[in-house]
């Protein structure tokens, strides 16, 4: 029969048309009929393979596979064994042929068979996915059609033993058979072109038709079947167009061939040698332009080039130019496929040696290469910058370090600490860690990269350098100059050799940058070794690392003379000698000098990057804050200066809340306190290897106490936090407790700093555990209450906090009457020693922080705490009151700055030799009896006044809670014994007596409230009553009181006597807003700032009133009195102590402030605001006012800035309504054009979202109709309608939106035509002026003519 491949393979297309000469309607037949017609064709086949062109066996095949979803699972087993066991048959006879002719014979049984394979393939995926539908519901014919197989002798449905069919179990052996095929010399088979074309097709397309399965590709041994075949036939037969085409199709609409496709060129390029048709694909690709609308084709493709840089970065190299089009690609996913793919090639050459290219030119390929990765840093996509920072980052493993390179990228990566996306700023910290983690610079003294440790180095050889330079002569110093020119360029080559050349000369070991054991392990060596190069002159200063040295400033006076005379024999041995000293010591220098050139210039950037980092531990990204910790564990490491400012700051990540969450690469993030707890853990708390327990206490307790040295206020309370929550975990062995107490009572003398600091991380622990304090009293008493804490006062302050440790840290709470404080008898000598240290003479500042801590140590431990105080009070004013010896001094001889001498004497006797007049003015203000004491000690008496009324008042609180306590227990009894006398009581009694029971509550507490509010300040017997007259005297009379800190003393003791008694409060509390108002002492007013916010807490009614005052701390010039001023008002106004009557204004202008921390705390403020219903929108119109007109209006670049933020949290639809009626409103109330463009900002910043809000603009008409000439005014209303067309909203009104810009238009023009017209009649207006002026002027010339000539 006459057979034609390609018209078969056409009519194939549509297989329900196909016609077929002798067909068997499969579908009517049984199954016993299907097989004896399979039967009869294996059988025929099984005779002769040359039987397929008989047309009834090959019409039986077509039947069957045109019917094939009728077929049974073994019946397609047994199909598919009869066709490939003869077309191998075919195959075996063909090969054996030689002649010819004889082979033309064998073109027709090949092509029938191809064509038979061909179709199974496409009807074996129906019968596979009819059997997995039909499977579940019918799970029973499927195990009949098995025996049917079996009783039909099908060698492979027998092997399965009556199993399901499953085509992806015979691929891989159909596949081997379409390899065996292309393993035929084609091109004597099939003599045209096109014939042995289609032949080649027709074998292929099954192979390309299995690759479309994801499923199938995951199976490694149909995955390798498929790029043999494929493989075979583009080196074999011509195949490697078509494969081309077929392949591009499959990446277009294919995603999972990405990567296969790949694979499969690596292969043909590698086993079959022909890279051809990669390199075509490439150019093919190269072509292409790619939409930023289309993503899943970019994808496909940039998987495709990446895979095939990893297998076959050469290939991609040879193409690399073309390649690069797609830096420019509107597509990301191009971009980033770019970004990596020139991370692979670097990879490439810097890895393996290319024997075709010279080392020059394979540098000046990575030289380009790595200029290409750092231009893309800037790239408008975040995810193209993320992916270049990433693959900076592997490329840093390298084994060369390109140190050139490192720099740019140290740069680059540094100023992407500051890009806008949090993934990029992320990326570059983990890039900065890599780069050190990775540096170079370790061949010569270790891995460490303190800057003034290199700077020291740097130093030494430009001098080193200098001297061996001394020597040379003049006449070849020129020659030599020339050499060193030629050498510099060639450095950069010689690079990697130089730095061997060091190591050598230096006749060191490389030592390994383990860091942690090198850092502690090797401490001596590295001091010996730093001494060893330390220049001679400490006082030199260091040339800078970027120029070249001081070596080229010294030699340009010499070149003016080297034209003089020469002695030819001197400059020859010269010469010679010079030759020998390059071959060695001033090369080996001039690396060397340029070794730590780069070093330092790396650590400097380094450095300056730390800042950047330091703002980003804040940052509300978790991922973010993790790696920027991780950047100072790291940096703290390596010993770079500015590693510990942000250890520092990582401290206060110790309050955010931890909980785990999940990063964008899909890793769990740990929480940010327990990894900070890991860091300063690993830093100083761990043991390190091969070290002595001893030792390890030592060192452990040492870094404890090191932590504590010049921390401010906020970092020792988030270290107590963290030091609390450590001894909660038992992360702090016996031994380092015992240590820190040697420390502190230790009797040979220490620094100051270590002595406090292990008192202050003992009163820390103590928080968590109370047993490390109450064993140890009589030592804090003995030495921090005794000749030591009278030496340090800072030392005893500390002592006081820990002694108030003894009552734990358990909160009260809130309504329980219980009180678990221990109260100690007023005889035991701790209260003893306290009024000690606070009686005895003493002129330092340190004096006032220590009594505030035995104050309250006082009130704290104390059963009678008011005895100890009174006896103080007494003493000192007996002392301050008391008239001294001697003359007195005048004010103008004051000393201002104090003495301070506590801190200089070890010795505390020689404090008692200070003469009391020291400081002296005037207390009484007698000035006719010239009665005057001594300032100082009038201060010290009104502290402690000051501090006993406010703890006086805590103490009455829990005076009244004992009261009631002992009341209820009393009660509790009382219920208890009436129950047994009478147990049929009735509940009507019951409630008489818990109403009693109440009552008396309510009698305590005002019995209480009494005692504070007339007794404490007004009693006749109390002790405090004599001074409040005279703190208000002193506060009042600054003239006459002029010792700042008696005036500061004062302030603080009138602003507590303020918060006792509401009737103090309400006569005197207008001082306090006076002192305020006209003090020249920031410290003063910001203290009277947060008195005031004191105030307002206990008196809020008496504050409220006077609320406008608060407000001018916000416009003081101190930043340090505006901060204060901003957080009390933040704290009363969220808290409802005080209302806001329109000063919001004020608030809002901080928003703007140059200072951040301002800025940020009232960003805060107005967030906090927002969750209070309404509070913004209600005062939003004050807001407004206030900021655009008037004397506290801003400029128009801050009032929009600052009106953007606020009205960011306007979110309800209402809300926003309401707001553009009322803004509309406000045109017609004013002339000024500034307001007009104001309020059109506002209107601009409405969202606009439903057709109310637009409505009402359109309402509004009226009231700006004639201000839309104004060109800014107009260009807002254009802004809100692109707004209000944008909205996704089905009722947006688009006609009346259309009509609303004709209208604006048409205003617009009209607005324009009458001010035209305004300045024409003005113009007139003034000319007729000027006309009148000079015809009067005219007459009175003429009347005075007049008058002269009569």
């Amino acid at each position: 029969m006459h057979f034609d491949l390609q018209e078969q393979l056409s009519a194939l297309q549509d297989i329900s048309s196909y016609d077929i000469e002798h067909e068997h309607d499969i579908s009517t037949m049984d199954a016993r009929a299907v097989a004896a017609l399979l039967e009869r064709a294996v059988e025929a086949l099984a005779d002769s393979s040359d039987a397929i062109t008989d047309p009834e066996v090959f019409d039986a095949y077509r039947s069957l596979l045109k019917h094939a979803e009728h077929l049974q699972g073994a019946t397609m087993i047994k199909l598919l064994d009869s066709i490939s066991s003869a077309f191998q048959a075919q195959i075996d006879a063909t090969a054996e042929q030689e002649d010819s002719q004889a082979l033309l014979e064998h073109k027709a049984p090949l092509e029938m068979y191809a064509f038979l394979l061909h179709w199974f393939v496409i009807a074996a995926e129906k019968v596979k996915a009819s059997g997995e539908e039909e499977a579940p519901a019918a799970p029973a014919p499927r195990a009949r059609k098995g025996k049917g197989g079996k009783a039909a002798g099908s060698r492979a449905a027998a092997a399965k033993n009556a199993e399901a069919w499953t085509w992806m179990d015979q691929i891989p052996s159909t596949l081997g058979v379409i390899s065996k095929v292309l393993r035929l010399k084609t091109q004597r088979i099939w003599t045209t072109t096109a014939d042995r074309d289609t032949f080649i097709g027709c074998i292929t397309r099954p192979a390309y038709h299995i690759t479309e399965s994801e499923q199938y590709m995951k199976q490694q041994a149909i995955r390798l079947n498929v790029y043999k075949v494929i493989c075979l036939a583009v080196k074999h037969h011509g195949h490697s167009l078509a494969a081309q085409i077929t392949m591009m199709q499959s990446l277009q609409y294919y995603e999972h061939l990405s990567e296969p496709i790949a694979e499969c060129l690596t292969v043909l390029a590698k086993e079959f040698d022909h890279a051809q048709l990669g390199d075509e694909m490439l150019r093919e690709i190269a072509g292409k332009t790619f939409s930023g609308q289309d993503t899943k084709g970019p994808r496909a493709f940039s998987r495709f080039l990446i895979r095939l840089a990893e297998l076959s970065p050469r290939s991609v190299l040879k193409q690399i130019s073309l390649l690069l089009t797609h830096l420019d690609s509107e597509s990301y996913p191009m971009r980033m496929a770019l970004v990596e793919i020139i991370g692979c090639l670097i990879r490439e050459l810097a890895v393996s040696t290319d024997l075709s290219t010279d080392a020059q030119q394979t540098q000046r390929q990575l030289n380009g290469l790595y200029d290409l990765l750092l231009e893309r840093t800037l790239d408008l996509s975040s995810y193209v910058r993320t992916k270049v920072i990433s693959v900076l980052a592997n490329l840093c493993d390298l084994p060369a370090k390109f140190p050139k390179q490192r720099l740019a990228i140290t740069r680059a990566a540094i100023d992407s600490l500051e890009d806008k996306t949090t993934s990029v700023r992320k990326a570059a910290i983990t890039l900065l860690v890599k780069l050190i983690v990775t540096h170079p610079y370790g061949l010569i003294h270790g891995g460490l990269l303190g800057l003034k440790e290199w700077e020291a180095r740097y130093q030494e050889v430009c001098q080193e350098l200098d001297k061996v330079q001394g020597v040379v002569g003049k006449a070849v110093e020129r020659e030599e100059d020339e050499e060193e020119g030629e050498d510099g360029e060639d450095e950069g080559e010689n690079e990697e050799e130089g730095e061997q050349d060091e190591q050598d000369g230096e006749g060191e070991k490389k030592p390994s940058r383990k860091r942690k054991k090198q850092k502690q392990g090797s401490d001596d060596e590295m001091d010996v070794d730093e001494e060893e190069d330390a220049p001679d002159d400490p006082d030199e200063e260091m040339a800078d690392a970027t120029s070249e040295g001081p070596s080229t400033p010294k030699k340009k006076p010499k070149k003016k003379k080297r034209k003089s005379e020469l002695d030819m024999q001197a400059l020859t041995d010269e010469q010679v000698a010079l030759a020998t000293l390059e071959s060695s010591q001033l090369l080996q220098l001039r690396l060397k000098k340029k070794y730590y050139a780069e070093g330092l210039n790396f650590i400097r950037q380094l450095e300056n990057g730390m800042k950047i980092v330091e703002q980003l531990l804040v940052s509300t990204n978790k991922a973010e804050v993790l790696e920027a910790m991780e950047f100072f564990r790291v940096t703290h490491e390596y010993q770079f200066d500015g590693a510990a400012g942000g250890i520092r700051k990582m401290l206060h990540l110790i309050w955010s809340k931890d909980n785990s969450s999940t990063s964008e690469d899909g890793k769990e993030l740990k929480g940010v306190r327990s990894r900070l707890l890991e860091c300063y853990r690993s830093l100083y708390f761990d043991p390190i290897p091969d070290m002595e327990p001893k030792q390890q206490v030592n060192r452990i307790a040492k870094n404890m106490i090191e932590l504590t040295y010049d921390a401010t206020l906020a970092e020792l309370t988030s270290l107590e936090e963290m030091m609390r929550i450590m001894i909660e975990d038992d992360q702090i062995h016996h031994d380092v407790i015992t240590k820190l107490w040697q420390v502190y009572s230790h009797n040979r003398p220490l620094q100051k700093s270590q002595r406090r600091g292990a008192i202050i991380i003992l009163g820390m622990l103590a928080l968590a555990r109370r047993t490390i304090v109450s064993d140890q009293v009589e030592t804090l008493v003995k030495v921090g209450l005794g000749h030591l804490g009278k030496a340090d006062l800072t030392l005893a302050r500390y002592t006081c906090v820990a002694l108030q440790r003894l009552n734990g840290s358990a909160k009260k709470v809130k309504g329980s009457l219980l009180d678990k404080n221990i109260r100690l008898d007023m005889e035991n000598p701790i209260f003893k020693k306290l009024q000690d240290v606070l009686e005895r003479p003493c002129r330092s500042k340190e004096w006032f922080g220590l009594a505030e801590q035995a104050i309250n140590t006082v009130y704290a431990l104390g059963e009678r705490p008011d005895v100890l105080c009174d006896a103080l009070i007494k003493n000192l004013t007996r002392r301050a009151f008391t008239k001294h010896a001697g003359k007195p001094v005048s004010r103008s001889e004051e000393k201002e700055k104090d003495p301070d001498r506590m801190d200089q004497d070890q010795d505390p006797d020689e404090d008692d030799e200070v003469p009391p007049d020291a400081t002296q003015d005037e207390a009484g203000g007698a000035d006719q009896d010239k009665d005057v004491g001594d300032a100082f000690e009038l201060s010290q008496l009104l502290f402690v006044v000051g501090h006993v009324a406010i703890k006086h008042i805590v103490y009455l609180e829990l005076v009244e809670r004992e009261w009631k306590r002992q009341k209820h227990e009393k009660e509790l009894a009382e219920k208890a014994a009436a129950g047994r006398s009478t147990p049929t009581r009735n509940n009507k009694d019951m409630e008489e007596l818990d109403q009693v029971a109440g009552n008396a509550e309510d009698e305590i507490g005002e019995r209480i409230a009494a005692v504070r509010e007339t007794e404490l300040l007004y009693g006749t017997e109390s002790l405090l009553s004599i001074y409040g007259p005279m703190i208000v005297h002193i506060c009042g009379s600054p003239h006459k009181f002029k010792n700042r800190t008696l005036r500061a003393a004062a302030t603080l003791a009138f602003s507590k006597f303020l918060c006792v008694s509401s009737q103090f409060c309400d006569q005197h509390h207008r001082l306090l807003f006076k002192i305020l108002e006209t003090s020249k002492d920031p410290g003063i007013r910001s203290n009277t700032v947060i008195a005031l916010g004191d105030v307002a807490v206990s008196f809020s009614n008496i504050i409220d009133e006077n609320s406008n005052e608060l407000y001018k701390g916000l416009s003081d010039e101190d930043m340090v009195v505006k901060k204060n001023t901003l957080m009390v008002l933040t704290h009363l106004i969220l808290n409802g102590m005080i209302k806001v009557k329109g000063q919001l204004g004020e608030m809002a202008k901080c928003l703007e402030d140059p200072d951040v921390r301002i800025a940020d705390l009232a960003k805060l403020f107005f967030k906090e605001l927002s969750t209070k219903d309404n509070a913004i929108y209600n005062n939003l119109p004050d807001v407004i006012s206030h900021l655009s007109v008037g004397a506290h209006a801003v400029d128009e670049e801050t009032f929009q800035s600052t009106m953007k933020y606020i009205f960011s949290f306007i979110e309800k639809e209402k809300q926003a309504e309401n707001i553009v009626e009322k803004l509309c409103q406000r045109f017609r109330l004013t002339e000024d054009p500034r307001q007009w463009r104001d309020i059109a900002y506002c209107l601009s910043l409405l969202p606009f979202k439903s057709e109310r809000s637009v409505k009402k603009l359109i309402d509004g008409l009226q009231y700006y109709r004639d201000k839309l000439y104004e060109e800014t005014v107009y260009t807002r209303f254009q802004e809100i309608l692109t707004k209000a067309r944008s909205n996704k909203s089905p009722n947006k009104p688009d006609a009346e939106l259309n009509e609303f810009e004709n209208i604006l238009d048409e205003h617009r023009r009209q607005g324009e035509e009458d001010q035209a017209f305004e300045k024409r009649v003005e113009g007139k207006k003034a000319q007729a002026k000027k006309r009148a002026t000079r015809r009067s002027a005219r007459k009175k010339v003429v009347v005075e003519e007049q008058e002269d000539s009569e």
